[in-house]
């Protein structure tokens, strides 16, 4: 595994070593030792897997407060994804500031956003399949949502029409919105 800083020092872009010959290919999608070498020491406990079925379909920007923060290890195992990660720690020198990552079946990258950041995704090809794993168990009374085309944070979704589940149509902006991460 190869880790990959971003712009955001705590936000990780992770590429497994990929082994292949003429049958295929082989990978360790995870491994707690490699990743605790590499400084990422987050003890996972939930594994969430979703299905998009239409190109253009938009999730986020998600995450729950605290005490039930979560953090998350992102990759696509069908078909390929913008995935976003925005800090929203109000005393970050980063508060505010989002990174863009391609990750897709193909490239076989992950993402790592630690406690503290919302994180969303569009759907880049048709039958997506994304998974992530979190270190804190899902709280429906911790769960937000930040709304997607906030001016505030500004991300560049590439698109103009994003297919929106009615939670992420209504969620608020930042402004209005009571997350408690310093």
């Amino acid at each position: 595994m190869k880790i990959v800083d971003t712009e955001i020092p705590e936000i990780k872009i992770i590429e497994p070593d990929v082994f292949g010959d003429n049958r295929g290919w082989f990978m360790e999608s995870y491994s707690k030792k490699k990743l605790s070498d590499l400084g990422i020491n987050a003890n996972f406990v939930q594994d969430n897997h979703s299905f998009s079925a239409e190109k253009g379909t938009l999730r986020g920007i998600h995450f729950q407060n605290n005490p039930m923060a979560q953090a998350k290890l992102t990759r696509c195992t069908k078909g390929a994804v913008l995935d976003i990660i925005v800090d929203l720690r109000k005393n970050s020198p980063t508060y505010k500031k989002w990174i863009k990552i391609e990750i897709s079946a193909e490239n076989k990258r992950q993402a790592f956003a630690p406690r503290g950041f919302g994180h969303g995704f569009l759907t880049l090809t048709p039958d997506v399949e994304f998974q992530y794993k979190v270190d804190e168990y899902y709280s429906s009374e911790h769960d937000r949502s930040i709304r997607f085309d906030d001016p505030e944070i500004g991300v560049d979704w590439e698109i103009d029409d994003p297919i929106l589940s009615d939670k992420d149509k209504n969620a608020p902006l930042l402004k209005d919105s009571d997350i408690n991460f310093e």
